[in-house]
């Protein structure tokens, strides 16, 4: 469970971001986060694993106070927490795998990491991840190689090889073509949902919004002004975070039947493909 009370972001130059937010997101629970730019989304997902210090309020995740905890207790609190980017992260020079391992510097320490000598588990796992995404056969590719699509899932790798409680999702599919972006979407949902994890995601697409998340928070001006179902998102509630416009078409169903992607994950590669990583 992420209980989240009183969060607020006053910047340096007296812009508040974020104006007392309450929420509480369950586990297993995917939720999405929609409003105009400036509204707060990214500050908010910032501040949970506190990349931006808030100015008050807490955030507790499982019991634990991620607003008061120190930096070696903080870093340990943020392998619980899974980031996906909005421009991926990547390091372009690094192969697929290694970029997926750079989830675990946190735990197999500093040489170990250095070397590039992660335990034969973390490989293991690092396979299994990429083969249920459908890229074990791109394991050895540079991240330069990949498109777009292939990019975010190596990021959705990395971020769940840290077997996290949360996953912090900032603009998934902002840099994607329609189809991939709904593919992405599909991805994050059935993964969450296999894993029972719960997952807070930033996205400007409300129709992929109403048609991947369980539930729907609208901010404006840093404060939220809708928190419901993705049925509940009438006009009159899309006029509240966004301002007057025609919404007939944004909230029209969209029909979701004729680009499903196998992703389903074939047997194990093999694990010796990669020198110099055991």
């Amino acid at each position: 469970m992420l209980r989240i009370k009183g969060l607020s972001k006053r910047y340096r130059t007296g812009d508040l971001a974020l104006k007392g937010i309450d929420l509480d997101v369950p586990d297993g629970q995917v939720m999405a986060l929609i409003g105009p730019s400036g509204a707060g989304k990214s500050t908010v997902i910032r501040c949970i694993n506190r990349l931006v210090e808030p100015t008050s309020g807490t955030v507790m995740l499982n019991d634990v106070e991620i607003t008061t905890l120190g930096r070696g207790d903080l870093r340990r609190a943020r392998q619980r927490m899974g980031m996906i980017f909005q421009e991926y992260a990547l390091v372009e020079r690094l192969s697929v795998m290694e970029n997926v391992l750079s989830g675990r510097l946190g735990t197999v320490g500093f040489w170990r990491s250095f070397f590039r000598r992660f335990p034969q588990s973390d490989i293991d796992e690092a396979f299994r991840l990429l083969a249920r995404v459908g890229l074990d056969h791109m394991a050895d590719k540079r991240a330069d190689e990949l498109s777009g699509g292939q990019r975010q899932r190596v990021g959705i790798c990395r971020a769940l090889i840290q077997n996290p409680d949360l996953l912090l999702v900032d603009e998934p599919t902002a840099s994607l073509d329609p189809k991939t972006s709904r593919q992405i979407m599909r991805l994050i949902k059935e993964l969450c949902a296999e894993r029972k994890l719960s997952a807070i995601i930033n996205i400007h697409d409300v129709m992929l919004a109403q048609m991947f998340a369980e539930r729907i928070v609208g901010l404006q001006l840093g404060a939220i002004v809708y928190d419901g179902p993705p049925d509940g998102l009438t006009a009159e509630a899309l006029t509240t975070i966004y301002g007057e416009e025609d919404w007939s078409a944004t909230i029209r169903k969209v029909d979701d039947e004729t680009d499903h992607e196998n992703i389903a994950a074939p047997e194990l590669p093999s694990r010796h493909r990669l020198a110099g990583l055991t």
